[in-house]
C-alpha cells in the first residue's frame, strides 16, 4: 500500500499488529503511522473486514433480509444492527460491481454478438420502476439498468450502459416489440444492427427474470431508487459472476460446480475485503 497522505511508497512495516491483527505501517516521508485499511472503505469499522464481505456478499446473492443477516451472525458472536448492514451494503456494493463489470468487459466472444433485451417490474416507494435487462446467447449478463420511466430515453441509455459494459456492438438485438427500441437501437448501436421482436424468443430471459424478482420479493420494495438500481446492479454482477455454466443449459458436475463457485466466492470477498 501506499501513504495515505501524500502517496509514497516508502512504508516501513512496524512488528506491532492492530487489535484486529491488522498490519502498522509507517511513512518515511511524513512519519505518519497507518494499517492496512486505512483510507479504505472500511476504515475505523470495528469488525473485521472478512466478516463486512461476507455479510455484504450473502445480502447480494441469498434471499435474506438485513435482520436476517443481523441474527445470523449474533449467533457467531458478532453483534451489530441489521442498519450496520444496510450501511455496509450501500458502501461496498458500488466497488464490487464496478470491478466485476471492468473484469467481463470485451470478454464472451461470438455469444456476446446476439443480445435479448426486456424489462421487468419492482416497487420504489409504492410505485413501480422499469428494470432494463439483457443477456447474451449464452446466458450471461450484458447489463443492468433501473429507470423510472418507459419511454425512448430509458431505452437509449439502457444501450448505450449495456455497449459499455461489453465494450463491443452486437450483431442483432432481440426484445418483445416495444415501439422505442427499433429508434433507440439505431441511434446508439446503429443501423447494422438486426432487430428481431419475438417473443417467444426471449423466453430465456424472461426465465432469467426469475433471479431478481425472486430475490427482492422478500424486501417488499425498496424506499429509495438510488438503492434500488445500487442493489440490483450489484445482485445482477455478482449472479452472473458465480454463474457456473458457460452455454445455456450445459451439464456441470456438482463437484465441478462446487470447485467453480468456491473460486469465485473467493474472488468476490477479496474484492469486498480490498474497498
Amino acid at each position: 500500500m501506499d501513504c495515505v497522505a501524500r502517496g509514497s511508497a516508502a512504508l516501513a512495516e512496524r512488528p506491532e499488529r492492530t487489535a484486529r491483527g491488522y498490519r502498522r505501517f509507517r511513512c518515511r516521508e511524513c512519519r505518519k503511522g497507518y494499517n492496512e485499511r486505512s483510507g479504505g472503505l472500511l476504515n475505523r469499522t470495528q469488525y473485521p473486514s472478512d466478516v463486512i464481505a461476507l455479510v455484504v456478499l450473502w445480502r447480494l446473492r441469498y434471499r435474506l433480509t438485513l435482520r436476517d443477516l443481523a441474527a445470523m451472525f449474533l449467533q457467531r458472536g458478532f453483534v451489530f444492527s441489521h442498519e450496520a448492514v444496510r450501511d455496509w451494503e450501500a458502501k461496498l456494493t458500488p466497488v464490487l460491481a464496478d470491478e466485476l463489470r471492468q473484469r467481463r468487459r470485451g470478454k464472451g466472444g461470438a455469444g456476446r454478438r446476439s443480445w435479448h433485451e426486456d424489462e421487468t417490474y419492482l416497487r420504489v416507494r409504492g410505485r413501480w420502476c422499469f428494470l432494463y435487462r439483457a443477456i447474451d446467447r449464452r446466458g450471461d449478463l450484458v447489463d443492468t439498468v433501473l429507470s423510472e420511466h418507459r419511454d425512448m430515453a430509458a431505452a437509449k441509455a439502457f444501450f448505450r450502459s449495456a455497449k459499455s459494459a461489453t465494450g463491443m456492438t452486437p450483431e442483432r438485438v432481440t426484445t418483445d416489440g416495444h415501439r422505442p427500441y427499433l429508434r433507440a437501437i439505431r441511434s446508439t448501436l446503429g443501423r447494422d444492427v438486426k432487430h428481431r421482436t419475438s417473443a417467444y424468443k426471449n423466453n430465456r430471459l424472461e426465465q432469467d427474470h426469475r433471479g431478481i424478482n425472486g430475490r427482492i420479493r422478500c424486501m417488499r420494495g425498496f424506499g429509495a431508487f438510488e438503492a434500488a438500481a445500487r442493489f440490483c446492479r450489484g445482485y445482477d454482477e455478482l449472479r452472473s459472476h458465480l454463474r457456473t455454466r458457460s452455454r445455456h443449459a450445459q451439464h456441470v458436475p456438482a463437484n465441478r460446480r462446487r470447485l467453480l463457485h468456491l473460486r469465485r466466492a473467493t474472488a468476490a470477498l477479496a474484492i469486498l475485503r480490498a474497498a
